[in-house]
């Protein structure tokens, strides 16, 4: 597994290498070990699987706030998705940029996204599958989200929006004051 940074800090990105012979190929798609600079102390207590049926689909920007803020790892396991990591720490350097990666089986690569930073993810095929990691359970009283676009972040989708959900077309943009979040 190689392990890079991206233009913001704390997000990561991990790449494996499948070993491949005549009957077909392993993946190492979690090693503790190997991810052990990313994670420090934190540890995975849920693991989540989404199926998006429609290429264009938006999922995203979705949060969890503290004491329930999360590290999660993304994986594509089908498909292809442009996967989007959004600054919103206080203080930071990168506040209010965004970071995106193709993600594919193909490719092999997982996006590490901190807390403090929202996530989204636009499904460039049909059927895409993404593999979720996370480092705190879902806790509805926790969970934030805002809105994919915004033109305050700017964000550069592959495709046109076809499909978000009405809980995902409600979240708010950003407002001008927002003072960041503490994870």
């Amino acid at each position: 597994m190689k392990f890079n940074s991206t233009s913001l800090a704390g997000v990561y990105l991990a790449e494996s290498t499948p070993i491949a012979d005549h009957r077909g190929a392993l993946t190492r798609l979690y090693c503790e070990r190997d991810l052990a600079p990313a994670l420090g102390i934190r540890r995975i207590v849920q693991i989540n699987h989404t199926h998006t049926r429609t290429a264009g689909a938006v999922r995203g920007l979705h949060l969890q706030y503290a004491p329930h803020a999360e590290m999660k790892m993304i994986r594509c396991l089908k498909g292809r998705v442009w996967d989007v990591a959004v600054d919103l720490r206080a203080g930071s350097s990168t506040f209010l940029k965004w970071h995106a990666e193709e993600l594919s089986p193909d490719n092999g690569r997982m996006m590490m996204i901190p807390e403090g930073v929202a996530h989204g993810f636009q499904a460039l095929e049909a059927d895409s599958e993404l593999l979720y990691l996370h480092t705190a359970a879902y806790t509805p009283a926790s969970e934030g989200g805002f809105s994919c676009s915004d033109e305050r972040l700017g964000i550069r989708w592959p495709l046109p929006i076809l499909d978000l959900s009405a809980r995902d077309a409600g979240h708010p943009p950003i407002a001008f004051d927002f003072p960041g979040i503490t994870p």
